[in-house]
């Protein structure tokens, strides 16, 4: 998509993305809210406004590659690809069921639009690489992006995937952070902190932005810029400073609801909530 994009249109499509993400957990009675209600806006920018993709066409060679590495964060996802025309939004119920195209962890084999399984953490730069290469030995213009979790990017595996990523000038690759500071076991900063994190990356040899990770307009700022044809060169890197269970107010910095699905009494709340835009 190349056109200016409507900001509001977005912001409604962020909404109802979460109300999709918090009635697909209550249904399953399993999953994790607190990491896909933070990467909303994430997700609702790529697949609204940036990636070139053609949802009756899932495997068009053209089309641009988009990675989610921390998989478990699926639900969101899911909600876009179902309101961008993938599969029949009726499907989103059926998530974590035996048999249903939705699994708890992304699955290419079952899921359309999804190009690869994941699920383990820090693979994903990798696989990104990878594809990245496969676009640039193919002479196509396709862009790969990648969508990570802060705790993630505690595992070594990511940092070679960087090295190997500025090594190579892989500018056509753009990984982006979902930066909300927790993770399973609590905040990232008492787990193992990653700070100074933009200089971190900048050592690697990439081209850092930093976001607020909720407001649409800097992401799309921040992807328009990362496809300036005259930045060349290097890996982009989008740092998002997101909310862990954002739109959600007795969700929002609850570690307890990185992995819990809200109850039916909660769902009701919740999506009360998202109605009348209290969070």
């Amino acid at each position: 998509m190349t056109k200016k994009p409507d900001i509001d249109e977005l912001k409604e499509t962020a909404r109802l993305l979460r109300c999709d993400i918090i009635e697909m957990l209550a249904k399953a009675g399993s999953g994790h809210p607190g990491g896909s209600l933070s990467s909303v806006e994430i997700v609702t920018t790529l697949f609204f406004h940036v990636l070139r993709i053609r949802p009756k066409e899932p495997q068009w060679p053209d089309r641009d590659r988009f990675h989610l590495s921390k998989g478990h964060c699926c639900p969101a996802v899911y909600a876009a690809l179902a309101r961008r025309g993938f599969f029949p939004r009726k499907d989103l119920w059926t998530l974590r069921q035996f048999g249903s195209i939705l699994q708890g962890h992304p699955d290419c084999k079952r899921t359309p639009g999804i190009e690869v399984s994941s699920g383990s953490l820090g693979h994903g730069l990798a696989i990104g690489c990878g594809m990245a290469v496969a676009s640039r030995l193919d002479k196509r213009d396709s862009r790969v992006y990648v969508l990570m979790g802060d705790g993630e990017i505690q595992e070594g595996s990511v940092w070679e995937a960087a090295m190997f990523a500025a090594h190579y000038k892989l500018d056509n690759l753009c990984a982006v952070l979902d930066y909300n500071g927790m993770q399973i076991d609590g905040w990232v900063k008492d787990v193992m902190a990653l700070e100074p994190l933009r200089e971190k990356w900048e050592g690697f040899g990439w081209r850092v932005l930093h976001v607020n990770g909720h407001h649409i307009g800097e992401l799309v700022h921040a992807f328009d810029s990362f496809k300036d044809k005259e930045k060349k060169g290097k890996p982009t890197i989008i740092i998002a400073s997101t909310v862990k269970g954002k739109g959600v107010s007795f969700m929002e910095n609850v570690v307890d609801f990185h992995g819990r699905a809200p109850t039916k009494e909660q769902a009701e709340r919740a999506l009360k909530e998202l109605e009348n835009g209290i969070a």
